[in-house]
């Protein structure tokens, strides 16, 4: 049964093909612990978000998260041991979380995977207005 009165713009400009879109598939060569975060990736996101061009981004973000886990587990390991006399190894592992950190950062950017993606300029511009107290008068 058809909606009654007009068609609006964005119904209008969408264009039913009837073919259903598959979420990409891990590839091979990741390791079993980074297909399981690929597809915890993918799943989250829309159908099609992925498209070929960005699954090396993709690959290389899954490795980085799990070569992030990894470290955090060795910092958890290092800290439980108590061992202060060893501070250079403690500093190597913090200086190898936080660079696993940004480069899943600067990809989950890049990618649009990130809250900062989901908000326009005008939004973030909006919200910033009213966290110092800005905005319009209606609005307080």
């Amino acid at each position: 049964m058809a909606a009654k009165g007009r068609k609006s713009a964005a119904s209008l400009s969408v264009v039913s093909s009837g073919a259903l879109i598959e979420r990409p598939a891990a590839p091979d060569e990741l390791a079993d612990e980074m297909k399981v975060e690929w597809l915890a990736v993918v799943d989250r996101m829309p159908a099609d978000w992925f498209t070929r061009e960005t699954h090396s981004i993709l690959s290389q973000y899954c490795r980085h998260v799990v070569a992030a886990n990894r470290v955090a587990q060795l910092v958890c390991q290092w800290e439980e041991l108590g061992d202060i006399s060893d501070l250079a190894t403690y500093d190597q592992l913090l200086k190898m979380q936080e660079r696993e950190g940004r480069a899943i950062s600067a990809l989950a950017t890049r990618m649009r995977i990130t809250q900062q993606a989901k908000y326009s300029t005008r939004a973030a511009d909006t919200a910033s207005n009213k966290s110092k107290g800005g905005g319009k008068p209606w609005d307080k």
